[in-house]
């Protein structure tokens, strides 16, 4: 089911579930610069919601990596007419928050993490998953099973509880 959202956003009706241990945030963007605003400015407000509050290193990390993906998402795997798919789920007792972004794109995906190079200085982007890798513990990609498309993944594990 689809929602307008101010500004043409369009977005699915968000799923929130969660219980004393587990939370799990997923929701479809416009594949658009301002559904990829909208998609890392809900993730940061439902980590506030879930104990990992604003201004927190976890949370502006988890938040920085959320809006790299969604941004790759929009960039490198716009489909007109496609939406991409944000889904999110902290694990309290793992420590552990997994993000995930789908896009409709197969044809296009990332370099394996281990064969990233540095774009030269000149250059005006290629920077993201450079910052994904820094900031994660661990970062890959797959094929979307059952549809066109890929997902770009990324794990933080925080040694303090959240």
């Amino acid at each position: 089911m689809t929602s307008q959202l101010p500004g043409h956003i369009s977005a699915s009706q968000p799923a929130c579930l969660s219980d004393d241990l587990n939370h799990t945030f997923e929701m479809r963007f416009t594949s658009t610069p301002r559904g990829a605003r909208l998609a890392r400015r809900l993730a940061a407000h439902r980590l506030d919601a879930w104990g990992i509050p604003y201004g927190t290193d976890p949370h502006e990390e988890i938040v920085l990596i959320v809006g790299e993906l969604a941004a790759n998402a929009v960039q490198h795997g716009h489909v007109p007419d496609r939406d991409f798919h944000l889904l999110l789920r902290a694990s309290e007792a793992a420590r552990t928050v997994r993000i995930e972004v789908t896009d409709t794109r197969t044809e296009r995906t990332p370099p394996e993490p281990d064969t990233l190079t540095a774009p030269d200085p000149q250059d005006a982007s290629g920077r993201g998953l450079l910052l994904v890798t820094g900031l994660a513990t661990r970062w890959g990609w797959r094929l979307r099973p059952g549809g066109p498309g890929k997902t770009v993944w990324a794990e933080c594990v925080f040694a303090t509880p959240m």
